[in-house]
């Protein structure tokens, strides 16, 4: 076990307190995921891609590297292989590593008479429908400047890290992890042409929407989900 490897290594290890819990350690030093983004060098984060997704999203507050060690299916962003984790991340906590910054997005859903809601995505945000599929008509301003309007089952915006991922999927293009770019792809568009649009990473991009019949929703990394209502953007 990691927990038990780096304590004989003489590091001070903090885990979640559910995390301790699950594993029988009721003498680890434990705490929330914020507190240890506030007080730790490094986080380890074992498990699959979206155990990565959902601690990055909380540590991205915080000056705190991030590692993961695989556990899921893929593994796209999980870095060290668990039967070499130990060897790794000795590797790692020597200094001989190298690191990588990844950007965020940040969606917000503008409502008119309460605070706005707000959420992180690390892969994409999606507008898609509810619990009812239907086509979506929208028009996309870039920089308030008018870009595009769509019907469509709904648009993936996606960072460069997000590009293997759900955006793939659609048809989107794969983007360099350093490229300082986001990519709109339209999801199954009602229109004889339709191509991904990649922009700058620092635009911002607002949808909006010329009637909602049906419930609609802004989801984060698969994981966050914001209601979109009529007359909200």
């Amino acid at each position: 076990m990691l927990y038990h490897w780096l304590h004989s290594k003489g590091y001070q290890v903090m885990l979640e307190q559910h995390i301790a819990h699950e594993l029988n350690l009721p003498d680890a030093l434990t705490d929330s995921l914020a507190e240890i983004g506030m007080q730790a060098d490094l986080a380890v984060v074992v498990g699959g891609d979206g155990n990565m997704l959902g601690a990055a999203r909380v540590l991205s507050r915080y000056d705190i590297d991030v590692i993961g060690v695989n556990r899921g299916n893929l593994g796209f962003l999980t870095d060290l292989d668990p039967d070499q984790a130990q060897q790794q991340l000795t590797e790692v906590l020597e200094g001989r590593y190298l690191s990588e910054r990844r950007f965020m997005l940040e969606a917000h859903v503008c409502r008119r008479d309460q605070p706005d809601s707000t959420s992180t995505a690390i892969n994409e945000v999606v507008l898609h429908p509810g619990k009812v599929a239907h086509m979506i008509e929208f028009e996309v301003y870039i920089d308030d400047r008018f870009a595009f309007s769509q019907r469509s089952d709904g648009l993936i915006i996606s960072t460069p890290t997000g590009s293997t991922a759900y955006s793939l999927s659609g048809g989107g293009p794969i983007l360099t992890p350093t490229l300082d770019a986001i990519a709109l792809v339209p999801m199954f568009p009602h229109t004889l042409s339709a191509r991904p649009l990649v922009i700058n990473s620092s635009s911002t991009i607002r949808l909006k929407f010329s009637h909602i019949t049906h419930d609609l929703e802004l989801s984060c990394d698969s994981q966050i989900t914001l209601p979109v209502q009529e007359g909200e953007e």
